[in-house]
């Protein structure tokens, strides 16, 4: 089979280990950086070239960098539109970084999620505070990533302040509850197709209340309980990933999700699991990269 793995980084952990997978299984793979493909659209015979050469795969793996989403989904979205098979769909990467339309489609699910509240005026602003309880809260960028943009404000007075100078900023935010039984600590959940292959706990550094690899924090593996494998497992359907990173947090109520990644990182889960994630990822593709087959069926 001819696979393509769309990243900017051919050295990086991730991009080298589904390359390695990849030929071990016996399939010619090739790392293309999404950013130099270009595309003809026409109604006969639409292509995607690199450096002139038309791209030619069977199915591709996106690992799209949140920084270059629109251009990265507008490359997946091409090779669709040519019947081959993504590992990740166009439209499940934009549900998955919108986090306010990802919230909004978990929610309608019926799926565990912190208690959350978004807005547009200043002057509303006691209420946001006041939907999730109050403080402590979590205020978050819509467009942040590896908890960059996320302010834990333990005073009322702090959130407002914080709060006030985003949105003189124009940012927009989402405003959650604290969970604070989740004792800084997070988990992430390795999905692929239908099932769990790999969980990991994530610990905030001394200091920190965001557990991110990237912040200093660390990982150990887990054993998930059955009500947070189904709970990480329906987060992925819902937003129509057939790979992810879904994170959450232990809770009184159970298991809370907090963002779902459709460009999980390997090192992590992999260091502290000892699970084979990018052979996973291949056999998944092998099973499901029947020609045509990428059809996205979830609403919104």
């Amino acid at each position: 089979m001819r696979i393509g793995i769309l990243s900017r980084g051919p050295k990086l952990y991730s991009t080298e280990r589904l390359v390695e997978a990849a030929r071990e299984r016996g399939h010619d793979v090739r790392v293309v950086d999404y950013l130099r493909c270009y595309m003809e659209i026409s109604s006969r015979k639409p292509a995607v070239l690199f450096q002139g050469e038309e791209l030619e795969f069977d199915a591709v793996i996106p690992r799209i960098g949140a920084s270059y989403t629109f251009y990265g989904m507008a490359v997946v979205r091409q090779f669709e539109m040519k019947g081959v098979f993504a590992a990740n769909e166009s439209q499940a990467i934009a549900r998955s970084r919108d986090k306010l339309r990802a919230l909004q489609l978990l929610s309608r699910a019926g799926i565990g999620l912190p208690t959350t509240s978004f807005a547009h005026s200043t002057k509303d602003i006691d209420g946001l505070i006041d939907v999730v309880g109050g403080a402590p809260l979590v205020v978050k960028l819509l467009e942040g990533t590896q908890g960059v943009g996320v302010v834990l404000a333990e005073t009322r007075k702090a959130a407002e302040s914080v709060i006030g100078a985003f949105r003189q900023l124009d940012a927009n935010i989402l405003v959650q509850r604290f969970v604070a039984e989740s004792g800084g600590a997070d988990i992430r959940a390795f999905v692929v197709g239908r099932r769990v292959v790999a969980a990991m706990e994530r610990t905030a550094a001394p200091g920190e209340f965001r557990s991110n690899l990237h912040r200093g924090g660390t990982a150990q593996s887990i054993s998930l309980t059955a009500d947070e494998r189904r709970t990480a497992v329906a987060a992925a359907q819902t937003l129509g990933l057939n790979v992810s990173g879904v994170d959450m947090l232990r809770s009184a109520e159970g298991p809370l999700v907090i963002e779902v990644n459709s460009s999980p990182g390997l090192e992590g889960i992999e260091k502290a699991s000892m699970r084979n994630i990018a052979d996973a990822i291949i056999q998944y593709i092998e099973k499901n990269a029947a020609r045509g087959r990428s059809r996205d069926r979830i609403r919104a």
